[in-house]
C-alpha cells in the first residue's frame, strides 16, 4: 500500500487515539466510528494498520539526522546531552502521556481485533496481530534504549487499574516480551502478495531485519555492560542470556538472507552503485531496500529535506563528517591508509568508492538553477571540519535552501541485515571465512575494495583504528574490521552509529575527541596550505589576509581553544580542530526518569546516577 493514501486513511486511524491526556491508557478511542463494531472486517484491520504507518513511520530526522551527535560527526553547538553540567532529570522528557500513546494504541489493536476472529481468514488475522505486535516491539525497543527498565503495559489499562501507579519493570523482562513480539510477527506476518507491496508496509521481511537489529542491539550490550545501567546491577539471568540475543539476531539475519528475495545493488559500478540507494526515488528501484519512507515528486508529491539540511548555513546543526570517519574507509586494494596527513585533493585517491559516495570529495558536481553542471566547491558557512555528507544529498542547487528533495529513505536495508549477521556470528565465535564472503566481503567488493578475511595472508592491521577502539581491549581482527564496515556503511543512517557505540560500551567516543577532548578533528592543512592558501574543486581557500575569517571559502583560525572557534593541530599546520568541549558519565548509557513522570508515579525510581 502506497504512502500517499495514508491522509485519507488516517482521519478513521486517528479515531482511535483521541483522548484526553488524563484518560488516554483507559478510554475507549472513539471519535468518528463506532468502537464496538469496529474490527470487524479486513478492511477495518487494513486501515489501522496503515494509520499506524502514517503515525509512526520514522521521521526524515530520525532516519537520516540521527548520528549527528556521535563520534565521527561534528555539529555547529553538540547535544546539551553531551555538554558539561546541563542534563538532569528536569530537562527530561519522554514520559508523558503523548509517549505512551503508541503503546496503547497497540494494544487496543490486539485486544479488539479479537472481534474479527472467525470473520477474516486465519492467516489475514494472524498477519493482524503480527503487526500490532511489531509495533509495540518497535515503541518498546526505544524505550529500553532510552531509559533502561520501564513498565512493561501489554493492556489497554482501566482507571482502577493498579499498574498505572507501579514501579518500573526490569529490562530483562521487558526485552523477553520484546522478543515474544517480535517473533510470533515472523512466524505470523505474510511475506508475499499484497502484504510484500512497497515498501511502507510491515510484513514479515520488515519484522524479521527489525528483529535482526534488536537483537544484536541487546545481546551485545549485555556482553560488553556487566550491569544493568538502571540499577548498576549484574544481569539477573531470568531470561534470554546475550547468547540467546545473538542466536536470535544471527537466525532472524539468516532467514531474511536465504527467503527474503533482497540483495545489495551492485551493477558493477563502485563509484555510483552504493549512492544510488539513498538518492533513488523509489525504494523498489535497488532490491535492497525493505522498508523505507517514500518520497517522490510525482504521484505522491511528498519531499524531504535531508538535502537542505547537508546544505545549508542557517538550517541544522551544520552535520560534518570527521577525519576520524574518512581514515575508517580502507584503499582499493583492501589496506588500510598509512597516512591521513595528507590534503584534501589526494585524501580520496584509490579509496573505498564509498567514501566519495558519502563524503564530498574532487570532482563531485551539482546541477545549478540554470540547468548547468558544476563542479561543487566546499562551503565553510556550513561545514565545521573542510569536510560535507553528500550520501543522502540530491545535488541540484534549488534543493539547497528548501525541502524539495524527492528522493525515498531506507529505514532498514540488506546490507545492514548482513552486518548484523556477520557481527552476531562473529561474536558467538562462529565466523567462517565463507560467512565473512558473503557478508563483509560481499559489501566490500559493491565498493571495489579487495575483500580480505582478516585470518588470511594479506591481511593488513590498522593500528589506527585498533589504537581508536582502545578501550575495547582483547577486539579480534574480525570484529574490529566488522566495526570498521558499520561505519562507513552505515553512517548517518537511524543513528545506528550512536546505538553501536551505547552497546558496546564506548559512550565515551562521544567526547573523547582529538587532543585530550578538545574538539573535532577535520581536513589537513600542510604549512604552504595555511600560508598561501589552496585549492579545490576550481574554487581557491584562504584568501588574503588568509585565515582571518569565517566565510564561504576560509574559516577563522586562531589560537583559542573556547567553543566554537577554529585552531590548527600544530599551530601553523595540521589537522583542522573545531574546539568544542564535551563530557561523558557512565549514567548516560541510559537517560534519567523525567522529574513530571515522578509527579504521576513517585514509584517509578530513578536511574542509578540521576538520583539528585
Amino acid at each position: 500500500m502506497k504512502i500517499n493514501i495514508f491522509n485519507l486513511l488516517l482521519g478513521t486511524a486517528v479515531a482511535f487515539t483521541t483522548v484526553s491526556c488524563e484518560g488516554f491508557l483507559y478510554e475507549e478511542p472513539i471519535d468518528k466510528v463506532d468502537a464496538d463494531t469496529w474490527f470487524s472486517t479486513e478492511t477495518h484491520l487494513l486501515l489501522y494498520a496503515n494509520g499506524m504507518i502514517e503515525k509512526y513511520l520514522p521521521s526524515e530526522s530520525t532516519i537520516g539526522l540521527g548520528d549527528a551527535y556521535s563520534d565521527l560527526v561534528a555539529t555547529k553547538t553538540s547535544s546539551d546531552y553531551y555538554r558539561p553540567g546541563i542534563w538532569n532529570s528536569s530537562k527530561q522528557t519522554g514520559w508523558a502521556y503523548s509517549d505512551w500513546e503508541s503503546i496503547r494504541r497497540a494494544n487496543y489493536m490486539i485486544e479488539n481485533m479479537t472481534r474479527s476472529k472467525g470473520q477474516v481468514d486465519d492467516q489475514v488475522y494472524n498477519h493482524y496481530v503480527g503487526v500490532a505486535r511489531f509495533w509495540r516491539a518497535y515503541f518498546y525497543y526505544s524505550k529500553v534504549r532510552t531509559f533502561g527498565d520501564v513498565p512493561w503495559i501489554d493492556h489497554v489499562f482501566t482507571e482502577s487499574d493498579e499498574a498505572l501507579f507501579a514501579a518500573r519493570d526490569d529490562r530483562e523482562l521487558v526485552m523477553h516480551h520484546v522478543l515474544e513480539d517480535l517473533n510470533f510477527a515472523c512466524e505470523n506476518m505474510q511475506g508475499s502478495g499484497s502484504f510484500a507491496e512497497g515498501r511502507t508496509q510491515i510484513n514479515k521481511w520488515v519484522a524479521l531485519a527489525f528483529k535482526s537489529r534488536v537483537c544484536l542491539f541487546e545481546g551485545t550490550y549485555r556482553k560488553y555492560h556487566t550491569v544493568n545501567p538502571s540499577t548498576n546491577q549484574p544481569w539477573n539471568g531470568n531470561y534470554e542470556s546475550a547468547e540467546d540475543f545473538l542466536n536470535e539476531a544471527a537466525n532472524a539475519a539468516e532467514e531474511l538472507m536465504t527467503d527474503g528475495g533482497f540483495a545489495l545493488y551492485n551493477t558493477g559500478s563502485p563509484s555510483t552503485d552504493f549512492r544510488t540507494v539513498f538518492t533513488s526515488m523509489s525504494p523498489t528501484a535497488t532490491n535492497e531496500v525493505i522498508w523505507a519512507r517514500e518520497c517522490s515528486a510525482e504521484p505522491l508529491n511528498v519531499y524531504n529535506e535531508l538535502t537542505w539540511n547537508f546544505n545549508s548555513s542557517t538550517y541544522g546543526q551544520q552535520y560534518s563528517p570527521t577525519k576520524d570517519l574518512v581514515d575508517m574507509f580502507l584503499t582499493l586494494d583492501g589496506t588500510p591508509i598509512t597516512t591521513d596527513e595528507v590534503s584534501l585533493n589526494e585524501e580520496f585517491t584509490n579509496r573505498d568508492w564509498r567514501l566519495a559516495q558519502t563524503v564530498h570529495g574532487p570532482g563531485h558536481t551539482y546541477e545549478t538553477n540554470a540547468g548547468v553542471v558544476k563542479l561543487k566547491s566546499i562551503n565553510f558557512t556550513y561545514t565545521f571540519t573542510g569536510y560535507s555528507f553528500i550520501k543522502w544529498s540530491i545535488e541540484r542547487e534549488e534543493n539547497y535552501s528548501k525541502g524539495k528533495a524527492e528522493n525515498s529513505l531506507p529505514i532498514l536495508r540488506y546490507a545492514e541485515i548482513l552486518l548484523n549477521y556477520a557481527e552476531a556470528k562473529a561474536e558467538l565465535g562462529q565466523m567462517t571465512k565463507d560467512i565473512w564472503d558473503e557478508t563483509i566481503g560481499a559489501l566490500r567488493e559493491r565498493a571495489g575494495v579487495t575483500n580480505i578475511y582478516p585470518e588470511d595472508a594479506g591481511y593488513v592491521e590498522d593500528t589506527w583504528l585498533r589504537t581508536y577502539y582502545a578501550d575495547a581491549s582483547g577486539l579480534s581482527d574480525i570484529l574490529l574490521e566488522i566495526r570498521r564496515e558499520r561505519a562507513t556503511e552505515l553512517i548517518m543512517e537511524m543513528g545506528l552509529r550512536v546505538d553501536d557505540l551505547y552497546r558496546w560500551h564506548l559512550g565515551n567516543l562521544i567526547v573523547k575527541r582529538y587532543n585530550n577532548n578538545q574538539g573535532w578533528r577535520g581536513i589537513y592543512l600542510s604549512a604552504e596550505d595555511y600560508a598561501n592558501g589552496f585549492e579545490f574543486n576550481g574554487t581557491q581557500y584562504g584568501g588574503d589576509p588568509i585565515w582571518t575569517k569565517t566565510s564561504a571559502t576560509s574559516y577563522k583560525i586562531g589560537t583559542s581553544t573556547a567553543d566554537g572557534n577554529f585552531t590548527l593541530s600544530e599551530g601553523d599546520h595540521g589537522y583542522l580542530i573545531y574546539n568544542y568541549e564535551l563530557e561523558w558519565q557512565d549514567r548516560m548509557y541510559v537517560k534519567p526518569i523525567p522529574d513530571t513522570a515522578f509527579t504521576l508515579n513517585p514509584e517509578l525510581g530513578q536511574n542509578y546516577g540521576w538520583e539528585e
